[in-house]
């Protein structure tokens, strides 16, 4: 057994070693704060953008999307039986505080990320047991032969048990009930970065880890990381600008060209893993936040159908997101496994259709409804969000907006506490069967925890679960498929448009944009 630690102190944080590159401080800033920094509370983007320069996962992508090893060396299943995944562990790696990492601490971590209030157990959900049968070694042994395990463990952070049980963090964090707990603000992880300070919402400061297992094997230049979080676009431009900081993860649409144009400064652009859409109250009998009585006009299909058509996209992508967008016709990113070209393209804008649809489902006069939106979390977020107002008005629907910072927002989907909402949803282990557990599947214990639309489907729910042990690849394509037409025919979702990266920096910052929209900083090279 490890022995327990006590915090680590700011001297043991701060030294360095003649082993690491000379001191090079990399000033980050984007919108949003992470939530968090308690591993499994939140699956947000930003949150695990940070959380990934302190801790480690299982395995990890490159800059080319491939799984790579990380703290698993080696990973398959099991040649005596299918239904378990083993993986080898790397061995040397200690957490920053010293503690030895091994097989305990993963077993640990992964149960822990299937209790109720991780927001990552639906990764998990065919999980039945976890083994360690020695240090080294780990089984995940699932409900049937699960043939994607290790492409849901990219965002599956591993934490050191002891230091959680000495420091009271055995338990996740109720994010959306606002509990406050020591890993909320406090991390001890095998990463190369060890966490100095922590203001939620304005500053956190990283060091290298001296001691980190892949010295040799990547970059790390960078030595010490602050990261401001700064939700105004023109003071976070300017703060580029200025040269207050090195890297912004959002250059707004509208600074593209001036950072550009700007001596010493890059825009590097790519497509994003992740749609914008609006979600809809579909399955309660009435709505809170509309002036229905009695009555859920969102539970009316020719109603969402006609909120959809209602939408113009290529307007939104020229004046809104002056063209760094590609309209979406469904809430799969086109890296994804079950992604559909037709499907993709099937967006469209017909106001005269919209309008029949709305009399028919005797709503022609419209109806008000309540738009929740974030105003830090996605680009152009609320604008999106304004434009649409004015699109739905044209077919007698008046939208009330209400934008607020994501760490308010995101608890009303958590809670069931909107009816109209806009969402953004990236795919990490490149295949539906992650949108589906989240986002379609009914809410219960197991799936659906970002799932705010009420909608549940018995039949669809037991084929979104068959995927997990479906081995027949082309059989298991054939199921999203079909899942993923009942998704397009109930129209649960008002898909809006893929997104583009604009990553803005110095010159001197030698990086590779990706997809995730998560940096990996120990790549990073400083010239």
């Amino acid at each position: 057994m490890k022995l327990a630690t006590s915090v680590i102190t700011a001297a043991v944080l701060l030294s360095t070693t003649a082993t690491l590159a000379s001191a090079e401080t990399l000033r980050w800033a984007r919108a949003g704060d992470a939530l968090t920094l308690d591993p499994h509370a939140q699956n947000e983007g930003p949150t695990s953008a940070l959380a990934h320069q302190i801790m480690e996962t299982l395995v990890m992508r490159d800059h080319s999307g491939a799984l790579v090893a990380s703290l698993a060396t080696e990973w398959g299943p099991s040649e005596a039986d299918p239904n378990v995944w083993v993986f080898t562990l790397r061995e040397g790696v200690t957490y920053h505080d010293g503690s030895a990492f091994d097989s305990e601490d993963v077993k640990f971590s992964l149960e822990r990320a299937m209790t109720a209030d991780s927001d990552y157990k639906e990764l998990l959900a065919s999980v039945v047991e976890v083994r360690a049968p020695d240090a080294y070694t780990i089984e995940i042994v699932t409900d049937g032969p699960n043939p994607i395990m290790p492409n849901n463990l990219t965002n599956m952070f591993i934490m050191d048990k002891t230091w959680a049980e000495a420091n009271n963090a055995v338990k996740v964090q109720d994010y959306e009930g606002g509990e406050d707990t020591f890993a909320a603000k406090n991390a001890n992880g095998t990463g190369p970065y060890k966490l100095v300070s922590r203001e939620p919402d304005v500053k956190t400061v990283l060091v290298a880890n001296e001691n980190y297992w892949g010295i040799g094997e990547f970059p790390l230049e960078v030595t010490e990381i602050i990261y401001t979080p700064i939700q105004n676009a023109a003071t976070r431009v300017a703060a580029l600008l200025s040269g207050e900081v090195d890297f912004i993860q959002d250059v707004p649409v509208q600074d593209l060209g001036r950072v550009a144009a700007e001596d010493g400064l890059d825009v590097r652009t790519a497509p994003q893993n992740r749609v914008i859409f609006f979600g809809m109250n579909s399955g309660d009998a009435d709505l809170k936040n509309d002036n229905v009585e009695g009555a859920n006009p969102l539970a009316d299909v020719r109603v969402r159908e006609a909120m959809n058509l209602a939408i113009n996209r290529d307007a939104i992508k020229q004046v809104v997101m002056r063209g760094q967008s590609a309209p979406a016709g469904m809430i799969a990113p086109p890296f994804v496994n079950g992604w559909d070209a037709d499907m993709d393209a099937s967006s469209s804008t017909d106001l005269e259709r919209a309008r029949e649809l709305m009399a028919e489902a005797g709503y022609a006069d419209g109806f008000s409804i309540q738009l929740d939106c974030p105003n830090d979390r996605y680009v152009n977020d609320e604008a999106i969000c304004q434009a649409s107002v004015g699109m739905l008005a044209q077919i007698g629907i008046t939208v009330n907006l209400d934008a607020k910072p994501k760490a308010q927002h995101f608890p009303l989907l958590s809670n069931l506490e909107t009816d109209f909402y806009m969402l953004g949803w990236g795919v990490p282990t490149y295949d539906s069967e992650y949108i589906f557990n989240f986002l379609v599947h009914g809410r219960d214990d197991k799936y659906g925890s970002w799932n705010a639309t009420r909608y549940t489907n018995d039949d669809l729910n037991a084929k979104i679960q068959g995927l997990a042990s479906n081995t027949d690849l082309e059989a298991r394509d054939a199921d999203i498929a079909a899942i993923w037409q009942v998704v397009q025919d109930e129209k649960l979702y008002i898909p809006l448009h893929h997104q583009v990266l604009n990553w803005g920096m110095k010159s001197g910052v030698d990086t590779v944009v990706e997809a995730e929209d998560s940096p990996k900083i120990k790549y990073f090279r400083m010239n």
